[in-house]
């Protein structure tokens, strides 16, 4: 029986890691920390003070607002394009949402002191985050609209790309109650959803497991929003990228 090939972990693997040029990048390599990040993992909770910043490889984060009814909905995911626990270099000790993994895998976490240290330096590591604020605040912006002003489907097809994005794989571990939290709508209202994508031979769903079967369907399907954030965030950090070292 054949093993699955499993590339080795490396802080390379998130994007704003693998901007930085060797010479600010070498002094955090010793002091960035690999962790695994389980399925419902609570990195911090609305009030706690954030003691770590973490740089997703293969796990996806979710950041959402709890509700005093104790509804939850997204504000934004995070991945390996970028960092959770912004807070720490905007000047904040705290934060109102809460950060829960999304997604199991993996990530590097560097701690706030070493963080802010680097960041403070005003060098590549300050312009990144920055530039990564920027976007994240775009996606949380956006997504707000887009839970307003567009239907379930859209938002449905919107939310599997931008997983999709993050993950090496075709396939998602997610809950449609899961989906519906994030989502912030009802759970029937998502099951009517994936059923329709389904239907149109976009996505299979299967108990706890959804896979994209054709992504370019799912993109027609997506309202603007995708388009907008994932535009966003490759002007910000791309071109960032090509700045500092020249590559595409």
């Amino acid at each position: 029986m054949s093993i699955p090939f499993s590339p080795p972990h490396s802080p390379r693997q998130n994007h704003l890691l693998a901007a930085l040029p060797e010479a600010a990048f070498e002094p955090l390599l010793a002091h960035l920390e690999l962790v695994p990040l389980l399925l419902g993992d609570i990195l911090y909770s609305p009030g706690g003070r954030v003691q770590h910043a973490y740089f997703p490889t293969t796990a996806i984060v979710s950041l959402h607002y709890v509700m005093a009814s104790g509804a939850t909905t997204e504000a934004a995911g995070v991945g390996n394009e970028g960092v959770v626990g912004v807070s720490l270099f905007l000047g904040g000790d705290t934060t109102p949402s809460s950060a829960v993994v999304q997604t199991a895998g993996h990530a590097y976490r560097l701690e706030r002191r070493l963080l802010m240290q680097e960041f403070k330096r005003a060098g590549m590591m300050q312009r990144l985050l920055l530039r990564y604020t920027q976007a994240l605040i775009t996606q949380m912006t956006q997504s707000t609209a887009c839970n307003r002003h567009h239907v379930v489907e859209q938002q449905l097809c919107r939310w599997l790309l931008m997983a999709l994005d993050r993950v090496p794989s075709l396939e998602l571990i997610v809950t449609q109650e899961q989906v519906a939290s994030m989502l912030g709508v009802r759970r029937e209202a998502v099951t009517e959803a994936a059923g329709k994508l389904q239907n149109a031979g976009l996505i299979s769903y299967r108990r706890g497991h959804i896979t994209v079967l054709d992504r370019a369907g799912l993109e027609t399907n997506a309202c603007e929003c995708y388009a907008v954030v994932k535009k966003e965030l490759n002007r910000l950090l791309c071109d960032e990228l090509y700045r500092s070292t020249g590559i595409r």
